[in-house]
């Protein structure tokens, strides 16, 4: 059964989700979305959708959309993908889902009234080399940190560095370090170990508002008796390795967005490669997921569950508060 989608917004992360998406069969890219006309003709034109939409009513309306999925500024994602799901579209939402808990529950609230399938758009959840991390952790244990970073110097801070405002670094966009590439190792640790029972922060905040750099620990007093160090930059960058150590050894990898060149290093000196061999284009096993959700007519993920994003959302608003930065979303 083909599955029609429209895609909402037309950056390169969209492109990379068609081009994943396109290597499941069932997947149809039938419409684009974009606020200006012309961006959404020529993106249509180069990814062949039959139609366009300057207007998100009419895109709701289009009997022939099955699903949605959303990648546009942060601000928008919740209004967006409730104005779908209402619709009766599936959605498939960017990370971070929405800018804060409020509005995610109002998003589950909508999947459940309009009997649609909800699920946040995080990659690394589904890629090979992150569950061969899960599925090993029994030869660690007992567990006791993990460190991971995600420093990536932007393209768009040379720019805000004179002056613009590009989305990257925009208060209104409810954007910065942590919710833009930091929520990939963050995702991971609460992924892995569920819950924290204490946060902290600390980062550099830009005039903008917004943090630039940063970090976060998270403290597993109760359940595993470990701490997370996670740290993240739009202003610098990083070799991006992790490590989640253990009283008989340690994981480590490259990247935590894309987890390759997984080893475990035991204390005994072995040393065994875990990685497996993975597509080039990550979003493709997340894709596929969501195809299977909605063939199964599941309207929520057993991975990317509402209750993981809802945790991402609350540390996140933890982190925030400690911090003082504030999305005008937050006084909605």
């Amino acid at each position: 059964m083909k599955v029609k989608f429209a895609v909402i917004g037309t950056s390169k992360i969209t492109k990379m989700f068609i081009e994943a998406a396109k290597q499941d069969q069932r997947f149809e890219l039938h419409a684009v979305y974009s606020r200006g006309k012309e961006t959404a003709q020529a993106f249509a034109k180069d990814h062949n959708a039959a139609h366009v939409f300057t207007d998100l009513s009419a895109l709701g309306q289009c009997q022939e959309i099955d699903a949605v999925y959303i990648a546009s500024p942060n601000s928008y994602h919740a209004q967006q993908a409730i104005q779908m799901m209402n619709a009766g579209k599936h959605v498939l939402c960017e990370k971070p889902i929405a800018v804060n808990s409020n509005e995610f529950q109002a998003m589950v609230t909508s999947a459940k009234q309009n009997n649609v399938c909800l699920m946040e758009a995080m990659l690394s959840s589904f890629v090979p080399n992150f569950l061969t991390i899960k599925n090993s952790l029994d030869k660690i244990l007992p567990l006791r940190k993990f460190t991971a970073s995600f420093c990536q110097y932007s393209s768009r801070y040379p720019a805000y560095l004179q002056g613009d405002n590009p989305n990257t670094f925009n208060l209104a966009f409810a954007n910065g370090s942590l919710v833009d590439i930091g929520i990939y190792p963050l995702y991971a640790a609460i992924s892995l170990f569920g819950e924290p029972d204490n946060v902290q922060s600390q980062c550099t905040k830009l005039a903008s508002g917004v943090d630039g750099c940063g970090d976060v620990l998270l403290s597993y007093e109760k359940s595993w008796q470990l701490q997370a160090v996670i740290s993240h930059s739009k202003v610098s960058s990083g070799e991006n390795i992790g490590e989640l150590q253990g009283e008989n050894g340690r994981i480590v990898w490259q990247h935590s967005s894309e987890f390759n060149q997984v080893k475990l290093l035991l204390n005994d000196g072995e040393e065994q490669t875990l990685s497996v061999e993975q597509n080039s284009n990550k979003m493709v096993y997340e894709c596929q997921h969501f195809l299977d959700l909605i063939a199964a007519k599941r309207i929520e993920s057993p991975v990317n569950s509402w209750q993981l994003s809802l945790l991402v959302l609350q540390v996140l608003e933890q982190v925030r508060a400690q911090q003082s930065i504030v999305y005008p979303n937050d006084n909605v």
